[in-house]
C-alpha cells in the first residue's frame, strides 16, 4: 500500500461511484493506472465491496439503536447461528468484556423494539441504547501509520 492507493481509498470510501477518470484527475493517474491500482486492491481483498448507504428513516425505521447481549451459558453458539436470521441487525460483532455480542439495529418504532428485544431473552441479557443522532458515520479509513 502506497500513498497512491491510499488517495485512491480515501476517494472511493467518500464516493464509491467517482470514475476512474475523476479519480485519476484528483491524483494525477491515469485511468488506466487507477483502474489497474483498484483491480489489484480488490484482487487481495483491500476492497471488499461496494455499496449504496440508505437512510433508515426514509424507509420506515424510527428507531436507530445498539444493543449488547450477555449470552447465557450454551447459548452464545446458538446465538450465532439465529442472529443472521434478524432482518433488524445492520452490523453485529462478537466483543471482549461483560458482554458477548454488540449489534447495531434499526426498528420500525417502540412495539418493534420490545418485539426483537423478547426474541432475545432466551440467549441473554440484552441491554438497548437508543441513538440519538449520528456524529461520525462511515469515516473513512486513512493511512495513519
Amino acid at each position: 500500500m502506497d500513498s497512491v492507493n491510499w488517495k485512491i481509498l480515501k476517494l472511493l470510501q467518500t464516493n464509491a461511484r467517482i470514475s476512474n477518470a475523476e479519480i485519476g484527475r484528483a491524483i494525477g493517474l491515469s485511468s488506466p493506472a487507477v483502474a489497474e491500482r483498484i483491480k489489484r486492491m480488490e484482487d487481495e481483498d483491500i476492497i471488499k465491496g461496494y455499496g449504496a448507504k440508505i437512510s433508515y428513516f426514509k424507509v420506515g425505521y424510527q428507531l436507530k439503536a445498539i444493543i449488547t447481549l450477555k449470552a447465557f451459558m450454551g447459548r452464545l453458539q446458538p446465538f450465532l447461528i439465529k442472529v443472521k436470521e434478524f432482518d433488524e441487525v445492520l452490523s453485529c460483532y462478537r466483543i471482549t468484556g461483560n458482554e458477548n455480542i454488540i449489534m447495531e439495529v434499526v426498528l420500525k418504532d417502540q412495539m418493534h423494539l420490545q418485539e426483537f428485544i423478547d426474541s432475545l431473552i432466551t440467549y441473554g441479557e440484552a441491554k438497548t441504547h437508543i441513538i440519538l443522532s449520528s456524529l461520525i458515520e462511515n469515516n473513512p479509513i486513512n493511512k495513519r501509520l
